[in-house]
């Protein structure tokens, strides 16, 4: 770690800090099936370019949750639906990761799927994404006595993108913050901020105590270039933000500056899906354990240096 340290101790307010109450985290968002295709050298259009295809299971969300209970993170829960057709596939691997989950089955839909188009000489992807059952989410699916035991609520930013999962998501926050959880978000997806314009993302994102973005994602949401300039103008907004710089490591701000800088460690990247999810996971189960903003980011990055180092976005998937 990097910077000023000490600092980000000052942002603690934003979930939990030093001798933060005993409690579960649970996760609302996306459980996905992931077919990973690893190809070598450029997509040749019209006919056939060589691959490794993996089908994997995936979901910011569910990856997320899984990080969050590798990284020591003892009682971690999911809420997400899921296509009936692969329930119980994605709940024997969410259990086999260490995580409680609260799938709801979906007669009426498949399971989300995702095509990650995985560029084996720079590990970077690109998504084809079919949300499927993920955006059939709907208030009916919440009840407040979810956050029973829960000291801290996560909410994926897939949820913001659609009627009428966008309203569970605004519900659950305000049961957490009537039941004096604090809440985290990741923004998912910059395409789909365009999509739904940025002042009405940053709308319904209001009392959200942590903001957890990527540099591309700071960036988008404040148009300014750099992620430093990006980090502190959100945490002017968001009590703690934790911006993710990928090999660069990451930058913690609050209260309108940059107060840690923490390097990543070193790591051979095969496929960075998830690594963003695991960054997630890594952070919220140090907070969790009353770890500083800093150690947390800290804690983030080295769940993510593990996650590019494996074929999808969960623990040991690869």
């Amino acid at each position: 770690m990097s910077g000023a340290g000490g600092a980000a101790d000052g942002a603690g307010g934003a979930m939990g800090g030093a001798g933060a109450p005993a409690g579960g985290l649970l996760v609302v968002g996306d459980v996905v099936t992931d077919v990973v295709a690893r190809h070598r050298g450029p997509l040749a259009p019209a006919t056939d370019t060589p691959a490794d295809i993996r089908t994997v299971p995936g979901g910011a969300g569910a990856n997320a949750a899984c990080w969050a209970a590798s990284s020591g993170c003892p009682d971690v829960r999911l809420l997400a639906r899921v296509g009936r057709d692969a329930t119980a596939w994605h709940d024997r691997r969410l259990r086999g990761s260490g995580v409680r989950p609260l799938l709801i089955p979906d007669a009426d839909a498949t399971a989300a799927t995702v095509i990650s188009l995985v560029d084996t000489a720079t590990a970077e992807r690109t998504f084809l994404t079919d949300s499927g059952a993920v955006h059939r989410m709907s208030p009916a699916d919440w009840s407040p006595a979810l956050l029973d035991g829960i000291a801290h609520l996560h909410l994926s930013g897939y949820l913001l993108f659609a009627e009428p999962c966008r309203q569970l998501a605004l519900m659950a926050r305000e049961s957490a913050r009537a039941a004096g959880v604090t809440v985290s978000l990741d923004p998912a997806s910059t395409g789909f901020i365009g999509a739904l314009g940025i002042e009405t993302f940053l709308a319904l994102t209001e009392e959200i105590d942590v903001l957890l973005p990527n540099a591309a994602e700071a960036s988008f949401l404040t148009g300014l270039p750099e992620p430093a300039d990006a980090a502190a103008k959100l945490s002017r907004r968001f009590p703690l933000v934790a911006v993710t710089l990928g090999a660069a490591g990451a930058l913690v701000a609050a209260g309108g500056e940059v107060v840690a800088r923490v390097a990543a460690p070193q790591a051979r990247a095969v496929d960075s899906t998830g690594a963003g999810d695991a960054f997630t996971g890594g952070f919220l189960a140090a907070r969790l354990r009353g770890a500083s903003p800093a150690e947390a980011a800290e804690a983030g990055c080295r769940a993510g240096a593990l996650a590019v180092g494996v074929v999808g976005g969960r623990p040991g998937a690869g």
